[in-house]
Formats: structure tokens, C-alpha cells, sequence
């Protein structure tokens, strides 16, 4: 489960200490963004100590390292010293073609040690343009787990204006989700910048969950457990599939292929999504983090 990520600059030791406190299913020290150009050398220092830190903790989140992009001068070194034993994998941002995939699958063979997966930004015109080409590699190993879309890059990228509705980003979020969903990648949501507004974070991630994602990252801790409400299921939605389930089952003994069923006809599109409800509930529960809607 990767419900929420929660990004922290490397060269803020302090910030990257707390990231546990908020109980995110996965924590992403930044190399990118989040640290000036003068101070990406030292930042793989930092990297390597804050990572080494948290994964050690017991039922600790996943830690992810947030490298340069791949067109660069930092990234090759990066993956080659920024990475400490025992974190999940990477964070590429900025990928906008096969070939810079393959660059960073070169790059951490070429590292060594044990398999690290990787998580793909779409945060640019050309990257979500080939998104789906992308993607279609993505079980060839070292192997992509998720992907992410980045809007405020990409809005600046295509000199989009930001509203709070959202609609200039709509296609390229709903792009993403899709070839994400075709490709069995998972997806992940846009940051919402609007630190404290909770009410504007929590409209955004339902949104986002409509459209396909899985999770959402995250730049406060604040929005951490926001995040893991939204992309839990509800016990409502648990106790309904539940009953579903039980009819559809007795009904399909009879001969039935559809059903009506609390005012809604129902087959089996809406029978798998009921059990992808339920199969996230015990995911949730084996890990142990955030909310658990079934317990």
C-alpha cells in the first residue's frame, strides 16, 4: 500500500527525522527540488545518514530516495552514493521517454547490490505524451512499482495557469491514471501546495481517487493522514461489499448473471471492484499503518 508519501529535502536532517511521526506508508528524502544546486553534493551525505536512520525502525514506512533527473549532472552519482542499504527504491521525476528508463535501469544494475524498484515521475508535456510507451515496459526489470503525476511542473511546463477546479491538468491526470491502470502501475496523486487547507486537499484526493489513483503524495505531515482516509475504504463501502458479495453469490447459484441490489443493477464489473475494496482493507491491515477502516 502506498496511500501516502511524504517527501522531505535531504539537507534537512531534522524534517527527515520526523517523517515517521505522521505514520505515511512511504517517506521520500529529496535530492531534487527541495535542495539548491550548490548543495546537491553535500545532500547525498545527508541522504544516506537520513535513510540509514529510518529504515532501521520497527513497522517504519518505506523510504524512498528522490534522485535528479535523468538529463542532469547530478544523477548518475546519485544513485551511485546517494543510496543507502535498505531503502525501497528511487524516485526518478521529470521521465519523459523510454530511453531515459532505461538510463536509470542501467544505472542502478551498473550500482550493484540487491534489486531497488523504481518510482516514475510524469511531471512535463512530452513525459505524460509518453507516458503509455513508457509504462509498457515497465514489468522489465529493474522493475517500475509506481508512478506519479507531477501538476505543477507540468502545468508550468505547458504555460497553464492553475485554478483550484483543476481543469487545466485534467487530461494529463486522467492519462496518467489510465495507462498507470493498463499497465498494472500503480498511481500516484498530485502534492496539493495549499498547506492547511485541509478542506481543499481532501476535495483534490477524492477527486484523484475517482479517477484512478491509489495514493497521493504529500509535502506536509498534515495531509498524511488526509491521504490514508481517502485512499482506505470506508467501512460503509467495506460493510456494503460485503452484503454484495453474499447476494451475488447466492443469486449466481441460481443462474443469475445480474442483480439489483440496494436500488443499483449490478454485475460483475461492480462484483470485482467490490472485492479490490476488500482486498485493500487487509492489505491495510498487514500493514499496520494509518487508519484501518476494518478494525
Amino acid at each position: 500500500m502506498l496511500r501516502s508519501l511524504l517527501f522531505a529535502p535531504a539537507t534537512r536532517p531534522d524534517l527527515v527525522a520526523k517523517l515517521p511521526r505522521s505514520r505515511p506508508d512511504a517517506v521520500i528524502i529529496d535530492l531534487e527540488d527541495a535542495v539548491p544546486a550548490a548543495h546537491k553534493v553535500a545532500a547525498r551525505v545527508e541522504a544516506v545518514a537520513g535513510a540509514a536512520a529510518l529504515v532501521g525502525l520497527p513497522n517504519g514506512p518505506r523510504v524512498y530516495v528522490r534522485v535528479n533527473a535523468v538529463d542532469t549532472p547530478w544523477f548518475a552519482e546519485d544513485v551511485a552514493t546517494a543510496l543507502a542499504p535498505g531503502v525501497a527504491g528511487i524516485v526518478v521525476p521529470k521521465v519523459e521517454s523510454v530511453a531515459g528508463l532505461q538510463t536509470v535501469r542501467d544505472a542502478l544494475l551498473a550500482r550493484g547490490g540487491p534489486p531497488l524498484s523504481i518510482i516514475a515521475g510524469f511531471e512535463s508535456g512530452r513525459g505524460v505524451l509518453e507516458v503509455e510507451p513508457v509504462l509498457a515496459g515497465a514489468a522489465e526489470g529493474p522493475v517500475v512499482e509506481a508512478c506519479y503525476f507531477g501538476a505543477e511542473d507540468y502545468a508550468a511546463d505547458i504555460g497553464a495557469r492553475r485554478t483550484v477546479a483543476g481543469d487545466e491538468v485534467l487530461y494529463a491526470r486522467s492519462r496518467v491514471a489510465l495507462a498507470s491502470a493498463v499497465h498494472s502501475v500503480l498511481a500516484l496523486d498530485q502534492v496539493v501546495v495549499a498547506i492547511g487547507d485541509d478542506e481543499r486537499f481532501l476535495a483534490d484526493a477524492e477527486r484523484g481517487r475517482d479517477l484512478g489513483y491509489r495514493g497521493k503524495t504529500c509535502i506536509h505531515p498534515g495531509q498524511v493522514p488526509l491521504a490514508n482516509r481517502v485512499f482506505s475504504p470506508s467501512e460503509e463501502e467495506l460493510s456494503r461489499s460485503v452484503r454484495m458479495l453474499a447476494t451475488w453469490q447466492s443469486r449466481t447459484q441460481d443462474g443469475h448473471g445480474a442483480l439489483l441490489f440496494e436500488g443499483r443493477m449490478v454485475d460483475e464489473p461492480a462484483i470485482r471492484e467490490a472485492r479490490a475494496l476488500l482486498a485493500t482493507a487487509e492489505a491495510i491491515r498487514e500493514g499496520g499503518r494509518g487508519r484501518d477502516p476494518a478494525a
